[in-house]
């Protein structure tokens, strides 16, 4: 009965190696059949020393095919491993990417959507159509520290004309100086050349709005000496220039430094759409 037992724990052993060899496995898998040969044969011999050494064999064998086997057990595990985390990861990125695509879109959306609405809401606010007025669209930016302008999308062919006031809703934004066939050219109030004849009110104060390069502010020049303005006095423009409309509200007086400013209500880093006085 202990032979026939030995005789199956070898052959299991042997077929165990079979089943997981590779090719860089066969000159071990031949050696452990030499020896499992050897092994069997002692089991027809019946003493101390033989069963202690046949013991010891068997253990070399199956320690040995387990050490042989193990690493190819090992490498094809984890392979398989790998593939299924790359393919997850596959996964995931894939929809990670049409999130994107999405968020992107919802994005687009919303300010397609926010467009619309100022767009909308700058024509609730006066009539498009307007005999007094042409709806234009800011086409390209031009501020710099040196320069202050902007270019909109309506010229000689709407009937632009040169010199005549732009404003954004009701404010003053600037004058137009340069008339192209299909676009014009705005300098904005902040320009260092903009010289705006203005009106200071309450108390009908006049004096010249001066570009200083800044977006948020303008000088006062020619104020009178006797005339005193203080801060909240609200900005027109004048229109005694004959060419740029009078009562344009332009923005409210400051003090910064005990030097009076005038505060611009339009915010010229943020124009879309303006008005162009006909």
């Amino acid at each position: 009965m202990s032979t026939d037992a030995g005789r199956d724990d070898f052959i299991i052993a042997i077929r165990s190696a079979f089943l997981k060899k590779g090719t860089r496995q066969k000159f071990s898998l031949f050696t452990l059949i030499i020896i499992s040969i050897f092994v069997l044969s002692l089991e027809y011999f019946k003493s101390g020393p033989i069963d202690t050494f046949r013991s010891i064999t068997k253990d070399i064998i199956f320690k040995g095919s387990f050490f042989i086997s193990e690493p190819f057990v090992f490498v094809k595990s984890n392979y398989y491993n790998l593939k299924d985390h790359l393919q997850v990861y596959k996964k995931y990125t894939d929809l990670k990417t049409k999130d994107y695509n999405l968020a992107s879109l919802l994005h687009e959306n919303k300010f397609y959507k926010s467009e619309n609405e100022r767009l909308k809401k700058l024509i609730d606010e006066s009539n498009i159509y307007s005999k007094e007025f042409l709806l234009s669209k800011v086409l390209l930016d031009q501020q710099s520290p040196y320069l202050k302008s902007v270019i909109i999308n309506k010229g000689f062919n709407h009937g632009i004309k040169l010199g005549v006031a732009v404003k954004e809703k009701s404010y003053f934004v600037g004058k137009i100086i340069n008339v192209n066939f299909l676009t014009s050219r705005i300098l904005l109030a902040s320009d260092l050349n903009s010289k705006i004849p203005i009106i200071i009110e309450p108390n009908g104060i006049n004096a010249i709005l001066s570009g200083q390069g800044h977006n948020d502010y303008a000088g006062l020049e020619f104020l009178p000496k006797l005339k005193k303005i203080k801060e909240g006095d609200i900005v027109y423009t004048s229109g005694v220039d004959g060419i740029i409309s009078q009562a344009i509200p332009i923005g409210k007086v400051i003090e910064k430094d005990e030097i009076f400013l005038v505060d611009f209500f339009v915010d010229f880093n943020q124009l879309k759409y303006v008005k162009v006085n006909k």
